[in-house]
């Protein structure tokens, strides 16, 4: 610049081209006729634009999960033309202030209002297209016959039974258009080692029904991600099962060698920690009991045993920096590299962490896993940070794109919670990390990052989970190091050594890392008060936790809005009002005082001393799902002891508000000896059909509960307001199978 700052061309150029390259634009000077325009600010919404794409997706998609994808043809009409206009806005405010004709600060924000509004648009359009890819027809009525398909997944239920998941499904009497697209059969009392191996047609005979609905209006709704998965009917088999055709060849091989692979870990290692390091090395999770995820959930540690961000960090982390050492050592002792030892070393964990991908066979969570160390490994590539929010930001626009559904899962809402609060936390840490004594660095970044990630993610997991694990950060301190420096390098040696016979010694080291987590577990969980029940927060609680945090960092973290002073603090004082507001709903909501499974043979009345059940048995899922949403720890035997319910085992009465009484008669025969109890003032709820076209009472018996779904009753100004499950059917597109 020294050189040439002098060299100004005699006549310059008109002012759309004032500034040359290489040249200062303080020494070009613009003829006296040229129009002054006013100079345009480095606004905020520029500098950290993208970093907004994937938040503007994920309110369309919230939008669309809101209104269960019940969106007709006009709405989409009306849609599609607001995010058309929203692009025509954006365009003209651009125009209007190149023209001078509008303030470039004012021009951004009705460009960013454009586009937010077109981006959310998009998101619901994400949303429709995901659901109608995924559409496949979904049973609607009990079915008990053979059933004739082939083993797609293997995995373990909440009752410590093998499942298989069936594909390429033939009903009894079903045309192949009409036969649900999957189907998932518990197999009662049958040992691991009987099961059929992956990608073999099978037949046996099942009871199956279509995916269950809520247990209540607010509770998780199993259906929409049975949807998703494209999964039409759920069961069980008790008869053996018969071998169609031989296993199939192709991908079924792979498929098959990783199943074999997980054997062989179970077989060498022994026990429960040979299962667990099975599930992370293969994802193959049917070899661990129950009763270890329990202490698993207990402590939670749970994560640990689902192939997620951490496992693929920690191998592509060591993956990387074990190259980039091995590189460095190579050019010390004469080699050439080609490329830069860092970029080297990304390759190689790109290509690990792809590895690793096919090895733990795919799965939502994993796939997201990859999709995020992928980014960051990219980064690399390209010569661009590799920790920040803009690559946090791609990873989750890409994961929306190809998966809308993740949005609304515990997995992706936490995954990207830790991770940006990790990112948050470096900046202070590496001001911070100099003054700190070598040797107690690794110490304080640990219980740093710990405790930063616990804090971000336990108000999503409290949530969704209804309870919070009290002492969480102790577990994982004491285990998330072994899993770093022990278990995962362990399993990347193994996976390197095992095809010569050598995975031995790398296996014996990894199952002392997993027996280890499975100690540290047992001991958190029989800790006094390591658990604590945690009430259902209302559906808005979480998108504004989630949206109004967000808004928080993204407001904050953007510098060219700090340096106006007004606009970051107004989107930090939305995002926390939002968060409060989220808080103040939790802390104030209230229960139903009265829930009704959708079979009817579970009813439960909240009590001051917790939700009292009409019967110690039946209705064990819905039940269990109501205790958990109380936040009451109290099994149903407990909670059927509670007083409020009089009468006989299968005729049960209890007094409600305002003089109303409520009856629930169970059995054969219920519905005639529910007909005397039908009357004015009455709830009566009724396990058999019955016929009183214009009942005097509010009766909900067997044909009204298939219709309904699981109802929620509370009372306002001495009058029931019924809330039911049926208006959350599955997205539009739906394919339901009948007879």
């Amino acid at each position: 610049m020294a050189a040439t700052s002098g060299l100004i061309p005699a006549n310059p150029a008109p002012s759309s081209q004032a500034v040359l390259p290489g040249f200062a634009p303080s020494r070009v000077r613009a003829p006296k006729h040229a129009t002054a325009r006013p100079a345009r600010p480095a606004a905020a919404s520029r500098a950290g634009l993208f970093t907004w794409v994937p938040v503007c997706l994920a309110v369309g998609i919230s939008g669309w999960f809101e209104v269960s994808g019940q969106i007709t043809a006009a709405g989409w009409v009306a849609l599609i033309a607001m995010g058309l206009c929203g692009l025509v806005v954006a365009r003209m405010a651009t125009g209007l202030a190149e023209g001078g004709r509008l303030g470039w600060q004012a021009a951004d924000a009705m460009r960013l209002g454009g586009l937010a509004l077109a981006l959310a648009v998009t998101g619901a359009g994400l949303a429709e297209t995901r659901s109608r890819m995924v559409a496949a027809p979904v049973l609607e009525w009990r079915y008990y016959g053979p059933v004739e398909g082939r083993v797609v997944e293997i995995d373990r239920s909440a009752r410590d039974r093998i499942r298989l998941t069936l594909d390429q499904v033939i009903l009894r009497d079903f045309a192949p258009e009409r036969s649900p697209k999957r189907v998932r059969l518990s197999l009662m009392d049958r040992a691991a080692q009987d099961i059929p191996p992956l990608g073999q047609r099978v037949m046996l005979t099942g009871h199956l029904g279509p995916p269950p609905g809520p247990a209540s209006p607010d509770s998780f709704d199993f259906r929409r991600m049975a949807w998703f998965q494209s999964l039409g009917a759920v069961g069980y088999a008790r008869t053996p099962i018969m071998a169609v055709t031989a296993p199939e060849g192709g991908a079924w091989q792979m498929h098959r060698l990783r199943m074999a692979i997980s054997a062989a870990i179970q077989q060498r290692i022994g026990g429960q920690e040979g299962a667990v390091a099975a599930a992370l090395m293969t994802g193959d999770r049917s070899g661990i009991e129950e009763a270890t995820n329990e202490v698993m959930r207990a402590s939670n540690l749970y994560h640990i045993i689902s192939i997620s961000g951490l496992h693929m960090s920690m191998l592509a982390g060591f993956v990387y920096t074990s190259l980039r050492l091995a590189l460095v050592l190579a050019q010390g002792l004469g080699a050439r590299i080609p490329l830069t030892t860092h970029k080297m070393a990304a390759s190689g964990a790109l290509c690990a962490a792809a590895a690793y991908l096919w090895l733990s066979g795919g799965g939502v969570a994993t796939e997201r896993a990859f999709v995020m160390v992928a980014v960051m490994l990219v980064a690399i590539l390209v010569d661009q940070r590799a920790i920040s929010l803009r690559t946090v930001a791609l990873a989750a626009t890409i994961i929306l794109i190809y998966s809308p559904e993740a949005l609304t899962s515990p997995g992706f809402q936490m995954s990207f919670a830790a991770t940006i609060a990790l990112i948050l936390v470096y900046g202070p840490w590496a001001r911070i990390s100099p003054h700190i004594p070598f040797w107690l660095r690794p110490v304080a970044i640990l219980l740093l990052s710990s405790l930063v990630a616990s804090v971000a993610t336990s108000p999503i997991a409290a949530a969704h989970f209804n309870r919070m694990a009290q002492y969480g950060l102790l577990a994982n301190l004491l285990t998330v190091p072994i899993m770093g420096a022990l278990v995962m390098p362990a399993g990347v040696i193994a996976a390197i050594l095992g095809p010569v016979g050598l995975a031995g010694p790398a296996l014996w080291v990894m199952g002392l890392g997993t027996k280890w987590m499975l100690l540290v577990a047992d001991y958190v969980a029989g800790l006094h008060g390591s658990v604590t029940a945690i009430p259902l927060p209302p559906p808005p609680v979480v998108p504004l936790l989630c949206f109004g945090a967000t808004l928080m960092v993204l407001s904050w973290r953007s510098g060219a809005l700090r340096a106006q002073k007004t606009t970051p603090m107004l989107g930090v004082s939305i995002g926390a009002a939002m968060v409060v507001m989220a808080g103040g709903l939790w802390i104030g909501a209230t229960r139903p005082l009265l829930l009704i499974s959708q079979a009817g043979d579970a009813v439960g009345l909240m009590t001051a001393g917790g939700r009292a059940m009409s019967k110690p048995s039946g209705g064990a899922f819905a039940v269990k799902n109501w205790l958990d949403e109380d936040g009451d720890v109290a099994s149903q035997e407990q909670a059927a002891a509670r007083p409020a319910w009089q009468g006989d085992r299968r005729d049960r009465q209890a007094d409600l508000p305002n003089g109303w009484k409520v009856a629930h008669f169970t059995g054969k025969g219920s519905g005639q000896r529910a007909l005397p109890a039908c009357q004015p003032g009455r709830i009566v709820i009724v396990s058999e059909r019955v016929d009183l076209r214009d009942p005097p009472c509010l009766l909900f018996d067997e044909s009204r509960l298939r219709r309904s779904g699981a109802v929620a009753i509370d009372f306002a100004e001495g009058r029931p307001i019924v809330t039911t499950t049926a208006e959350k059917r599955p997205p539009p597109g739906v394919k339901t199978v009948t007879r």
